[in-house]
């Protein structure tokens, strides 16, 4: 019998479908049946989210199931391991072999970021070690510091937050600042509805983080660091702390580090789930114990940050990126992406699509390749009308804007943003009155009420959004969410409210016709916005 490795897919999603128990059922057969020789199961971060069960690949042979029963698991041992023949049943894309278009889709895609989520296990420090893992931060301890930060800066490597501040510029802010005490936190909270990749990139590849950060605190001079991450995330908090354990032990911190004699200490700190919190400032008033609400700036973080001394702010994969980019060089990285926006970017693929999930491209693919190359199209059939792109922060375009291509530029150039990466897409039985209500309503909940524009501003823009789903609008409540949205974006206390325009001014600019269609309407024409749900007189069709 050949040596065979089963990957079970143990990310967040993958844990409440079941994952850790069919995991060890595996295991137990496999025991039982003396196989433990040649067959090894291993666990390993998210390899996709199908939301309808957990994902199981079979190595050499590269197939991939989807199992949902204790049925499933054993028919796949009994069928694929004993006999050697696919179980064709469980085999994903409906239990159909993947198709071209599948098969497109995992070769095409440009790992930089992901190259070890779904191939090792995240709890095993070696396996990280065994690709390379540690060698850039071996590499930048016998580097300047000012020669790392000049590496990362001649990468172009961009926040992907999604902000896209040059990254080595922050670096060399908080370098120079002069103080006895340096932080560097890393922005885990991802409070943007409907991305997960930091979710993901974390549970399959913690380490990466953790050598980003030591590297970061290197070259700017911080001895401590803080991972501030949402509360609702356990598998990540509780991988996290395992992979800051192992790194501990092996020397990659503590003090000391390789004998370098540099010493950089790491924690997690959790936050409660408050999408302000993204905010850096907001992030490192929650870190000292105060509520999360931003601070007037300047000055900035990179030197007056954490409890007054200077501090980095990144995003997890932004940090990701640092040893790669170090090891491989800035030439190499900047072989991907365009000249303004070198690199790649990890997308999240929600909403009316196939294939949801992460993906990750070279900076400038397009919005139709993400949705139809990568993404498979629209489910069920049906037709596209909207996606959004960037987030609830982010554009709403229609399909005109598919060959749109994604980078930091896209906004200034095509008003559509990249934000924090996510490509919600959008089917034409969805209202844009709804969508845009829906919005608006996050916004008010996370309002932290600091600042007027933002705290009343949205509190009015849901209140005639609302009249206007009822069919109760006015012709100029249009005018009055336009310059709702302009004074917020002008006025507001912080990047929060500041974004309010993106979302409710694309969506009214390329949706008008639709907005204007509910005003006096007795029915939604869409027929799924409150004023129908909640009628006692009409129907809905």
């Amino acid at each position: 019998m050949k040596p065979i490795t089963v990957l079970v897919s143990v990310d967040s999603n993958s844990v409440l479908l079941g994952a850790r128990h069919f995991l060890n059922y595996l295991r137990d057969l496999v025991y039982d049946h003396n196989l433990g020789d040649v067959v090894e199961i291993l666990e390993t971060g998210s390899m996709g989210v199908y939301p309808e069960g957990v994902i199981v690949s079979i190595l050499p042979d590269n197939v991939f199931y989807l199992v949902k029963t204790e049925e499933d698991v054993r028919t796949i041992f009994e069928e694929h391991i004993l006999k050697g023949r696919r179980a064709s049943r469980l085999l994903l894309d409906e239990g159909k072999v993947k198709s071209s278009v599948e098969i497109e889709r995992l070769t095409q895609e440009t790992r930089v970021v992901l190259k070890n989520v779904g191939e090792i296990d995240p709890t095993d420090i070696e396996e990280y070690i065994a690709r390379d893992g540690y060698f850039a931060l071996a590499k930048a301890l016998q580097m300047r510091p000012e020669e790392v930060i000049e590496e990362v800066k001649k990468s172009g490597l961009r926040g992907r937050g999604g902000a896209g501040f040059p990254t080595g510029l922050k670096w060399e802010f908080t370098a120079k600042a002069k103080s006895d005490q340096k932080y560097v936190l890393c922005n885990a909270d991802e409070g943007e509805p409907g991305t997960f990749k930091d979710r993901l990139i974390m549970e399959g590849d913690p380490h990466s983080l953790i050598e980003g950060m030591v590297i970061a605190g290197y070259a700017v001079g911080a001895t401590k660091g803080y991972i501030y991450i949402r509360g609702e995330y356990y598998g990540s908090i509780e991988i996290l702390k395992k992979a800051i354990e192992q790194a501990y032990e092996y020397g990659f911190l503590g003090e000391n580090i390789l004998g370098s004699g540099f010493s950089f200490d790491l924690k997690v700190r959790l936050g409660a789930g408050a999408y302000v919190a993204g905010e850096e400032t907001a992030l490192i008033e929650s870190i000292e114990g105060k509520p999360a609400k931003p601070r007037l700036k300047p000055p900035y973080p990179p030197t007056y940050g954490l409890f007054g001394k200077p501090t980095v702010v990144n995003n997890v994969e932004t940090f990701v990126n640092v040893p790669r980019i170090i090891l491989n060089g800035a030439d190499w990285f900047r072989s991907f992406g365009t000249p303004s926006s070198p690199g790649t970017k990890v997308f999240s693929l929600v909403g009316n699509v196939v294939r949801k999930g992460i993906v990750e491209v070279p900076m400038g693919t397009t919005v139709r390749d993400l949705v139809f190359r990568f993404g498979g199209g629209v489910e069920k059939g049906r037709q596209l009308k909207m996606v959004q792109t960037g987030g609830s922060a982010g554009t709403f375009i229609g399909p005109d804007k598919l060959d749109v291509p994604l980078d930091f530029d896209s906004y200034g150039k095509y008003g559509v943003s990249i934000g924090s990466g996510v490509i919600l897409v959008i089917d034409d039985i969805h209202c844009a009155v709804d969508l845009a209500l829906t919005v608006m309503q996050f916004f008010e909940h996370e309002s932290c009420g600091k600042c007027t524009p933002c705290r009343e501003g949205t509190r009015m823009a849901v209140d005639i959004l609302t009249r206007i789903s009822r069919g109760q609008g006015r012709e100029e409540d249009l005018e009055l969410l336009r310059e709702i949205a302009k004074n917020a974006g002008e006025a507001s206390f912080c990047g929060m409210g500041q974004s309010v325009p993106v979302p409710l001014l694309s969506i009214l600019d390329n949706f008008e016709e639709e907005f204007r269609a509910h005003i006096g309407a007795e029915r939604c024409p869409v027929g799924v916005c409150e004023f129908v749900r909640t009628s006692k007189k009409l129907k809905v069709k």
